[in-house]
């Protein structure tokens, strides 16, 4: 009776060992790591949007479908755009028009002052030759002072007129092509305005820009939608890119460049940080790692992923296998329960960096040595254990 008493309590300090993982102390390198979170999407992506208000009337693929460059998605009814496009048209026209016309208008304007310089030219040479008659009729006693001095002043008033008539005529010449400018000013910004309603007309076509997968549509035939709104999404799924999230604590340690390891799965897989977002959002920062390997068959959309940057190594330094039970958070002094023959101990083992596959030891274990890489939270108040 008290081996059955007694049996229950004995086999309460005993742990299964051969069906837990067991890690060895060993020496060798380690790659220092940060770790992020991130999720694998499509390395090209393209959302094409409604450049105008207007209303779907035919969608012509589904979600899912191999979709070539330059094959219509869906109709948007254009007949509004079209006669807006029609009437810019026909203004422009019309402001050709009025330029051609202001432009004969001023040419003539500028035709007849010249006529009328020609004449009042014409008159001053007859009224100075008048002057130099009357002075020689003066000098011979045929004619008086008074006449004399009427010519001259016959002469300066032509003269006079001359010079006023000359300046306006360069004043007109100045305003006649600043007038001809504004108007091809005017033009050219209309010419902008209507390449801008042709751009938009030519993209209401709405077609896939390259040869992928569309993984989104809006099929709601009848749908109203304003410009900017989303009506499609074209992916290529053959590669990818991995969207990546890390606290702002670790900013110093990213850099576009760094080497990074994706862990899709069982598989782990090089890639390098492609960019970093600038800003930060709630103490994250965002970047971008790109596999070496895009097309892997490890990769999926949407798939979630742990992502370790690099940014360091060591070598030949004591180390232990990464296991996730260990919850490691930095450098630190950790419990970790220790094989020892028949028992399993915890102990107490000083951690250092830590890499994407092994951590440092520095100090609490030697090479060798067997740790139990379990999840042994149950066995939190002991502090030895039977193996066997």
């Amino acid at each position: 009776m008290l081996l059955f008493l007694l049996l229950p309590r004995w086999l309460e300090g005993k742990i299964p060992i051969e069906n837990m993982p067991i890690g060895t102390v060993d020496k060798g390198p380690i790659e220092i790591s940060i770790a992020a979170t991130g999720k694998l999407v499509p390395l090209s992506e393209e959302i094409i949007v409604s450049p105008v208000g207007s209303r779907i009337l035919e969608v012509y693929k589904n979600p899912g479908d191999t979709v070539h460059e330059g094959e219509p998605l869906l109709k948007l009814d254009l007949a509004s755009v079209e006669t807006e496009y029609r009437q810019k048209i026909d203004e422009k026209e019309m402001m050709k028009s009025k330029e051609i016309q202001a432009v004969i208008t001023l040419e003539n304007a500028l035709a007849a002052l010249r006529m009328d310089q020609q004449v009042k030219e014409m008159q001053m040479k007859q009224l100075w030759s008048d002057l130099q008659g009357e002075k020689y009729l003066d000098s011979i006693g045929a004619s008086t002072p008074d006449k004399v001095r009427r010519a001259e002043l016959n002469y300066a008033e032509a003269k006079l007129n001359l010079e006023q008539l000359e300046q306006k005529i360069i004043n007109e010449q100045k305003n006649m092509t600043a007038g001809i400018r504004a108007q091809q000013l005017e033009l050219s910004m209309f010419d902008k305005t209507l390449e801008e309603k042709a751009r938009q007309l030519k993209n209401a076509q709405i077609l896939a820009p390259q040869t992928a997968t569309l993984t989104f549509i809006q099929n709601q035939i009848g749908m109203q939608v304003s410009a900017g709104d989303q009506l499609a999404i074209v992916s290529d799924l053959s590669r990818y890119k991995v969207e990546c999230e890390i606290a702002d604590g670790h900013r110093d340690k990213l850099s576009p460049g760094n080497r990074a390891v994706i862990i899709a799965g069982k598989a782990n897989l090089p890639g390098t940080i492609y960019s970093i977002t600038p800003s930060i959002t709630d103490g994250v920062i965002t970047f971008i790692v790109v596999p070496e390997d895009s097309s892997n068959p490890n990769l999926r959309s949407g798939l979630k992923t742990d992502v370790y940057v690099l940014y360091g190594s060591r070598t030949e330094v004591m180390r232990i296998p990464v296991f996730t039970q260990l919850k490691y958070y930095g450098p630190g002094t950790y419990e970790i329960w220790v094989v020892d023959g028949s028992r399993a101990v915890k102990r107490k083992v000083k951690l250092g960096e830590s890499g994407f596959d092994y951590i440092e030891v520095a100090d609490g274990l030697s090479p060798g040595e067997k740790i139990i890489m379990s999840d042994m939270e149950r066995y939190k108040n002991k502090t030895e254990l039977r193996t066997k």
